[in-house]
This record gives structure tokens, sequence and C-alpha cells, in this order.
């Protein structure tokens, strides 16, 4: 059971209490954080949200006992989350406010569960990809025919449809021994607007126009190599072009016409591409998760390649990291950084030479990120360390094994996952110093459910497509936060929409000034979601004060300035940097637990007078 925790300080570390507990109606089976910090939490008998602050429970839906994890999707940028209600051969889709779980439309033309979707909040569209029957077991490979359907996100109304005729193999959502598991399209990047067109990346690269659905161009091609995930880079985009890889290409598409501008051939498999200035740097070979067992494979040839961004010329090729590579990071304009298994390595931006090279000593590295400070910070799942860029010496280092006792493949899911809670949420990878510009242009949100996995184990994949998640103060309310405006009474702008549906409803309990100040809490926690920093890097581990669980190292210092001490700790516990808030399940409890530093000022939400101001997005 986990344990109500005493406040312990010991050498540096602070172990705090839980602070709030929600008993609910049955054992919880899956949970995820928003971005205006409430957890929707599913259990066998209903749909909950969760108030991640207070562990109030802001409303409860007894009509979704069915939905599993995959029917459960916020829509970026918005208080909206998509359901899936999947009946036989009939599907009802409904966009609910996830502050009060009421309707905002509904929608029976939607068949399957929601995998991926792109927002384009100054189009008002929707695009949302959805699957049937994607269950099977984790060790099988299965494939199905996605469909895509572009929508008025107001509304709901049905713009056009896609059906992807090709069977497009899937990624289990956790691997299991023996259960049929849900299956994901997180092996394949989400759509995404641009310029008046919707890029899908599922059967190579093939755009649409974003109002009517017509077929601008299409390049066919495996997009990954057979049985991994993520083999391609995540397309990169700037005020003029749009760059892709794939087949061992990279591709410069303008997106005044969608026309290919230049390809540069036979580069090897690219996974990810960044764009400084006129140069596009595209890194070759890496760590994959391979979809029949989750394990992480390595695939090279590993290297580095500078392409002149305007005519695809190939400027020069860096092939010296023959022992795996990490992801790419540019601490200064005149140098790229990259770590293999044994060594920290110094690339010149201007020749391709190496600079220099040295130890790092990291067990399975396998992310490179920037620290406040501009020091490379190279890690895994069990050390991290940040080095001088210039001397390419360490500056500190912690090692922070997993315990050594109980089931080891549970033990590396609860490990991996601590690890990874630093690319989830709140947390982008910095791989770029301060002042470059790596892309613009691009208003539109992409979601998919990869950063939320509880088994996704492949660390580098994670900090590669976090470092593309760029944060975006845009934001568009449609539920009770969207109707608050002046000269309405608040009692009546907050009472527009019922439903029968919605049980134990919070605001209904609340009177005006504290209906206020709670919606003011939640688009406060917006508004520092977008500009967010995580400095935090969570290990699995055997702590200094007796028994163990979650170290918190800060990436600019090394020290632990956070511990959580739990027993049975769930796999699939999350984090909100935002509320400084860490939440697990036991049995039918959702947990809260602080990982504030007890140095560490805390920002607090602003008065309610101030909601007016951040409603208006």
């Amino acid at each position: 059971m986990l344990l109500c925790l005493l406040v312990v300080t010991c050498g540096g570390i602070t172990v705090r209490a839980q602070t709030w507990t929600a008993k609910l109606d049955d054992t919880i089976r899956f949970y995820q954080s928003t971005d205006v910090g409430a957890v929707l939490v599913g259990t066998k008998k209903s749909l909950y949200a969760v108030d991640g602050m207070s562990g109030d429970i802001l409303w409860r839906r007894k009509d979704a006992s069915a939905l599993a994890e995959n029917d459960v999707a916020p829509v970026p940028g918005t208080d909206l989350v998509l359901l899936s209600f999947e009946k036989g051969d009939r599907t009802r889709v409904e966009a609910i406010d996830i502050l009060s779980g009421e309707p905002i439309w509904r929608s029976e033309k939607l068949k399957g569960a929601v995998m991926q979707m792109a927002v384009e909040p100054d189009e008002n569209l929707l695009a949302v990809v959805l699957v049937k029957d994607a269950k099977g077991k984790s060790s099988e490979e299965l494939k199905r025919h996605p469909v895509v359907h572009v929508l008025d996100l107001s509304t709901g109304d049905e713009l056009w449809k896609h059906d992807i005729s090709s069977d497009i193999e899937m990624m289990p959502a956790r691997w299991s021994e023996g259960d049929d598991v849900e299956f994901t399209l997180d092996n394949y990047h989400p759509p995404m607007f641009v310029s008046g067109r919707v890029y899908l990346f599922y059967e190579g690269a093939t755009s649409f126009d974003a109002h009517t659905g017509k077929e601008r161009n299409r390049e066919k091609f495996k997009v990954n190599e057979n049985g991994l995930a993520l083999t391609e880079a995540a397309p990169v985009v700037d005020e003029g072009f749009i760059y892709t890889s794939g087949r061992g290409h990279v591709r410069a598409i303008r997106r005044d016409n969608g026309e290919v501008e230049w390809e540069a051939k036979d580069l090897g498999l690219t996974p990810e591409l960044l764009l400084a200035g006129k140069v596009l740097y595209a890194r070759t070979g890496g760590q994959f998760t391979r979809l029949k067992d989750g394990e992480t494979v390595e695939r090279g040839p590993y290297g580095v390649t500078a392409i002149d961004a305007r005519s695809g010329k190939v400027l020069w090729r860096y092939k010296g990291a023959d022992k795996g590579i990490t992801n790419l990071v540019l601490p200064e304009a005149s140098t790229i950084a990259v770590a293999d298994h044994d060594d920290l390595i110094t690339i010149d931006t201007a020749s391709g030479k190496r600079r220099a090279h040295s130890p790092h000593k990291i067990k399975g590295a396998a992310f490179a990120l920037l620290n406040e400070r501009n020091e490379v910070v190279i890690g895994g799942r069990e050390d991290i360390a940040a080095f001088d860029l210039q001397s390419g010496q360490s500056i500190w280092r912690a090692h922070y094994p997993p315990p050594g006792r109980g089931l080891l493949r549970t033990i590396a899911a609860i490990a991996a996952r601590a690890a990874s809670l630093y690319f989830r949420f709140g947390g982008v990878a910095t791989t770029a110093f301060r002042g470059v510009q790596i892309a613009r242009g691009l208003s539109s949100l992409s979601w998919s459910g990869l950063a939320g996995r509880s088994s996704f184990s492949n660390l580098q994949s994670l900090a590669t497509n976090s470092a593309r998640s760029y944060a975006n103060n845009r934001f568009r309310a449609f539920g009770v936060a969207g109707r608050t405006r002046p000269n309405m009474g608040t009692r009546d702008r907050l009472t527009q929409k019922r439903s029968t549906n919605v049980e134990d409803r919070l605001l209904d309990r609340l009177d005006p000034a504290h209906q206020l100040e709670r919606l003011s809490r939640f688009l406060w926690h917006r508004e520092r979601l977008a500009a967010l920093r995580g400095d935090w890097m969570y290990f699995y581990t055997d702590l200094k004060t007796g028994g163990h669980g979650l170290a918190g190292v800060n990436i600019n210092t090394g020290e632990a300035e956070r511990s959580v001490r739990l027993s049975d700790l769930d796999e699939r516990f999350i984090t909100d940097e935002v509320a400084e808030k860490l939440y697990a399940a036991n049995g039918n409890r959702l947990i809260g637990y602080s990982v504030s530093p007890g140095s560490s000022q805390t920002s607090r939400p602003p008065p309610a007078n101030t909601m007016t101001a951040l409603a208006v997005h």
C-alpha cells in the first residue's frame, strides 16, 4: 500500500507527504494529465475528472465504464477532451468540457478509437485519426486501416474524411505476456496543419487541402523499418518549407504550392532533423523501439549530415559515431554535440570535422540536452551527467540504479517511466542554445498518446520528439471557462449547458466567487504550462533516507532536490510540473504527492479578478 509520508530532510533530499487522496467508485484502470491541471481517471464503472492541485472530484460520468485509455484524448490547446464510445459497428464521439464534463458537441460519423490529432486554431480545424478494433496480443503483428476526419473544431461537423487504404502496422500501448492490449499509432508521427494543408505520414508524405480534402501531392514509401517505431524524422517547418525524411532521403516541400523543392539522397535511416538558420542537420541511425516486445534496439550507420536548407546541397557528413548515437544538440552556433556509447563528441558546424571527444561513462547513453548553463547533459535510465563544452570534463554526475528486487520487467518499466517524466509533461528537451530559431511559422498543434504511455521505454525517441513540441501560448476555451464574460452573471454563465450523464459536479456546489477562483487556477495552469521549462530528471531507486522511490535530480546542478518514498509504485504514475505534484493509483484511490523542493518558491495562481484576462487568448 502507498504510505502516508512524513517530511524528512537528510543530505539535501526532502521526502514529502502525500497531499490528498481521491477515493473513487472502483479499481482505477487508467489516468492521464491535461493542460488545464485536471486529471482524467477511468475506473471499471465511471470516468472522473479530478483537480490535480486539491484532489477534489470535478465531475463523474457513470455511462463511461466501457472507455479504454485509447478512447480518451485531450484536444491540445483547448479545454476539450474527446471520448469515443464504441459498441459493435456503432461509434459515438463526444467532445466534452474537461472542467465541467458537459458535452460541447457529439458525432456519430466517427468510427473507432482516437489515435492522433492535429489542431489548427486559426482556421477552427481539427484533424482526428481513428482506428477500429485496435486490440490484440502485444507479441503479434497488428495492421489496420486508419481513417482521418477533418472537423469544425467548434461544432464537430465533418468537412471531409480520408480512408488510408494501406495496411498500417500498429504499436502496442504496453507489452503483456498473454492479455489482449490496445494498439496505437505511436510508431508514426501525427498529422500536422501547414499553410492550409493537412500532412499525413502513415504511407509516406501526403498533403490535402485542409478545407476540401483535395489531395495535392503524395509520395508513397515505407515510413518505418520493419518492426521498429519512429525510424523517420518528425517534420520540421520554417517560413517557406516543410522538411521531411523517408527512404534514406531528405526533402524540402514548398509551403506555398506543395511541390518538392529539392531532395538529398542516400543518407540512410534519418530519425531526426534539426534546422538552425540556413542549415538542416540530419542525424542518421539511433535507438528504436521494437514493436513485438518493447525492447530498444540500435540501427546504423551512425552520423550527422549538414544540408543547405535552400538548395539541398550536402555540405558535409560526419561518420565517426560508429558505436551508437544520441539525439542532436546545438550548444552554440559553431558546434553540434552528440554522444555515442563511450564518448561525448563535438563537431564543427562549418566543416563537419570532429573538434573533440571525451569519455562520458554513462551506462546506456540515450539522450542529450542543454541545461540553463548551456552545459551538455548526457543521460540514460540510471545515470546523468553534465559536461563543460570546451574541456569535455564532467561538471557533475549522478548514478541512481533501480532497486534490485521484485519483478525485473516491472522494475525496468517503472525506472524507464521515471527517467522519461522530464520529456512527458512540462519538460521540453532543449536542443539548441537560446536565441537560435529552429522552426518558425507553424501555428497548429499535434497530439499523440506517445508521451503518456506507461510502458514506452525508449528515452531517445521521447527526447527527440519532445524537442519538437514547442510551447504555445494560444488557448481556446469552449466550456465553462470560455463562457466567462463581463456583463453576464457568474451563475448564469457557468450553468448554460447541463447533462444528465454528469454527476458530482463540483461547480454546482461552489458559490460564484469560488467558482471564479477555481476556474482562474485552471487557466493559470495552462498559462504556466506554455512557458514552463522542466528542471528535474527522475530516477526510481533506493533512497538515502531508506526505502525506494523517486529521486528528482536538478539538471542544472546535479543535486537530488526532490524525493518521494513509495512502496508498490504503480508504473503508470505521472507528474505535473506546474502543480508540482506526482499522481499514482492504488486500487480505487488516486493519490497526489508533493514534489516541491523545499528551497524553491512555488508560483501561485493569480487572484480571481485576473480571470477574464487569462480567458481571452
